[in-house]
């Protein structure tokens, strides 16, 4: 008998293990954490040496969303060459002689269109800026967040787990502040950074136009936004809908007039549950099953008017389920209602996701899809070739394209409205077998 055969192989010679990278360093303060700022006569010693400083101003705000209504600013996070850090609390300061010391200077943010409505809100309003994040996004930078551009573009690691604190907080906490004073304490040397990047890829002059616009932000109205609540595609019929309406206008109004954000009075969640039960009094109301929240008993008489008025209004008062737009329709219904525009969309999402391909940047970026789409769904007349690469110029500039948006893309969608007028190739007939 023979011994059983070991299946185990003989130890050979081990492979090397690669050695663990090291994490990046902990970004930290150079030079400690400053006093907050919230006295006239401390604002204005800030702003003589800020006034004083060199080169750009790194600039963030910090707001309370998810707790309160508004979208101000309650602290204000600054440095600048020779300046240092400020973090200023704008809570019943005169910002004036901030803007003041900020004339002609470059603003660099993270994110600006979060930042811009708040800050002019208090008054400040930039001259010029650079938007870190817009530039990763222009560079074809996978992820574009802060935290992460400082640790790829930069090699440290910052603090996040204060972000989503309530920051109109107050005294706020030192934890808190020296997480927001971090937030511009390397926004210059990222800013200098990502500009060489620019240079290297040619897209400067492209991030020079984007930044220009930017200056001018500001937000679009909201239309219809009870809309968004969130599950209301489980209610049914118009007077369903009419509710939710209702009680989000009521909800709004309450929450603005308390200045806490509109979910801690009643969630979402309880809008739909009365708007699919649609009780007629206070008693049905709060025994509906998933009316709650802080707010539900508190203000069920208001509650209960906004159903009382849903219940009297007439049918052609109440909401549809589609509201009409200004704009084309879903792209998803384009083929059924002009099967022509539907080629050019097809023609042109193809050649932009190729171009944006070649030039490493988000498609979104290379041109707003409510722009392409308007353009294509109603195009100029001509089909002279020349005649509508003027026109479609025309049309981009109108609805806000930038000029290296409209160079690029314009060849695109002269050629999409081009191709998609011609009737597509005939499918070959069908050869019966025997």
């Amino acid at each position: 008998m023979t011994d059983p055969v070991d299946p185990t192989p003989e130890p050979g010679p081990e492979a090397p293990v690669e050695p663990e990278a090291e994490p990046a360093p902990l970004l930290t303060l150079r030079d400690g954490l400053p006093p907050v700022i919230d006295t006239p006569p401390a604002l204005a010693d800030y702003c003589r040496l800020l006034a004083a400083g060199s080169g750009p101003v790194a600039i963030d705000a910090e707001r309370a969303s998810g707790y309160r209504y508004s979208n101000r600013a309650y602290l204000v996070q600054l440095r600048r060459e020779g300046a240092g850090t400020a973090l200023v609390d704008p809570i019943g300061l005169d910002m004036a002689p901030l803007q003041e010391a900020l004339a002609g200077t470059e603003w660099i943010l993270h994110a600006a269109t979060q930042d811009l409505p708040c800050l002019a809100e208090i008054g400040l309003h930039p001259d010029a800026l650079f938007d870190t994040e817009l530039a990763g996004r222009l560079l074809g930078h996978p992820r574009v967040g802060l935290a992460t551009l400082v640790e790829t573009v930069l090699g440290f690691r910052m603090k996040k787990e204060h972000s989503a604190v309530d920051w109109s907080t107050r005294p706020l906490p030192a934890p808190w502040l020296e997480y927001a004073a971090l937030d511009v304490e390397v926004l210059a040397e990222l800013r200098e950074a990502l500009g060489r990047e620019l240079d290297e890829a040619g897209k400067a002059e492209w991030a020079r136009q984007e930044f220009d616009h930017l200056r001018f932000f500001e937000p679009t109205p909201r239309v219809d936004a009870w809309r968004r609540t969130s599950g209301m595609h489980r209610v049914r019929g118009r007077r369903g809908l009419g509710a939710v309406r209702e009680l989000w206008t009521t909800r709004d109004e309450l929450a603005e007039q308390r200045d806490v954000t509109p979910g801690r009075i009643i969630p979402d969640a309880a809008i739909v549950a009365a708007a699919q039960a649609l009780p007629e009094d206070r008693a049905a109301l709060l025994a509906t099953k998933g009316f709650h929240g802080r707010g539900a008993e508190r203000y069920s008489s208001k509650w209960v008017a906004a159903l009382r008025k849903v219940a009297e209004l007439e049918e052609r008062d109440l909401p549809t389920r589609s509201p009409r737009g200004d704009g084309p329709p879903l792209p998803r219904a384009w083929a059924e209602k002009d099967p022509v525009a539907a080629r050019r969309l097809v023609i042109a999402r193809e050649a932009m996701a190729a171009l944006a391909e070649q030039h490493h940047l988000p498609v979104e970026n290379l041109l707003t899809p409510d722009f392409l789409r308007r353009t294509l769904w109603t195009p100029p007349s001509s089909r002279v070739p020349e005649q509508l690469a003027t026109e479609v110029d025309a049309a981009l500039t109108a609805l806000g394209a930038r000029r290296w948006q409209v160079d690029l893309t314009g060849p695109v969608i002269v050629d999409a409205i081009l191709r998609g007028d011609e009737e597509p190739p005939a499918a070959p007939a069908e050869v019966e077998s025997d």
